[in-house]
């Protein structure tokens, strides 16, 4: 239920998030078209425009996108070992507690 529940929020916050990058990209105008031409500095190839420049920025935005499904890939994972140690301890602590009630009705049986 709670995963459920990061997830959405997960999928709310990268919609915001692309949302928000769609937005400034619009503003910018075509990446990698030169510098002063919407494209922005960003080194010497970018600078120049042209198709290297458009192929720059492609390679760019590739890695930031696999850099941030590799961090996601990290976070989901880190999670379910998460979830993993509490369901370990959860059972942990029942069997605490079976023991501890055993306890109880040897007393009581010892009355």
């Amino acid at each position: 239920m709670a995963v459920a529940g990061l997830r959405a929020g997960l999928r709310a916050a990268l919609g915001m998030q692309q949302r928000g990058w769609s937005s400034s990209s619009d503003q910018l105008g075509e990446l990698g078209s030169g510098a002063g031409k919407g494209g922005g500095g960003g080194g010497s190839i970018r600078e120049a425009g042209g198709a290297f420049g458009k192929r720059q920025a492609a390679y760019e935005e590739r890695y930031f996108r696999e850099k941030e499904r590799e961090q996601l890939a990290s976070l989901r994972e880190h999670h379910e070992e998460e979830i993993h140690h509490h369901k370990e301890e959860i059972q942990r602590l029942q069997k605490e507690i079976e023991r501890h009630k055993n306890k109880i009705k040897k007393l009581k049986g010892d009355d």
